[in-house]
């Protein structure tokens, strides 16, 4: 009852107040959720739309959503399964979630991480290096899987 109540909450704060440049909606049911997140100025993801599934858990704020990535990004925290190495995804010990984190803060974090990727915590060891190592070839690619995965 109290996932169900927050879920709505979270959701209709989400339509009205969407943070800049994510949307995000219901799927069906209320656990399976769909989010955009347009590709930040000034980074090799600009002018892309990236999809991403948000599966909330029973236990949900108690436990973080699963959030990964529809659309294929070439990016050192993000595999081609789509997951995401992102701290706040997962329970401590190893992760940062809180029951006070919402769905909302999650996006935005994922946004972030989209612009500043963290090469010490890869996912994705190849890009890793490329990034810290030839960034621009790191640029190069990044262009060209958002023109050709999440162009519009």
């Amino acid at each position: 009852m109290q996932r169900a109540s927050r879920l709505t909450r979270e959701l209709s704060l989400l339509a009205t107040e969407p943070p800049p440049g994510i949307t995000c909606w219901q799927n069906g049911q209320l656990d399976d959720l769909r989010a955009q997140i347009l590709g930040g100025a000034d980074t090799p993801y600009e002018k892309g739309v990236f999809n991403l599934e948000i599966i909330v858990p029973e236990r949900y704020p108690f436990e973080p959503p699963k959030i990964r990535f529809l659309t294929p990004i070439y990016h050192p925290n993000i595999d081609s399964a789509g997951r995401i190495c992102l701290d706040v995804l997962k329970l401590p010990p190893k992760g940062a979630w809180r029951p006070s984190l919402n769905i909302s803060t999650l996006l935005t974090s994922i946004q972030l991480l989209m612009a500043e990727p963290n090469p010490d915590d890869p996912l994705m060891a190849d890009i890793s290096s490329e990034y810290k190592y030839n960034k621009q070839l790191f640029l190069l690619n990044a262009r060209e899987w958002t023109e050709k995965y999440a162009g519009q």
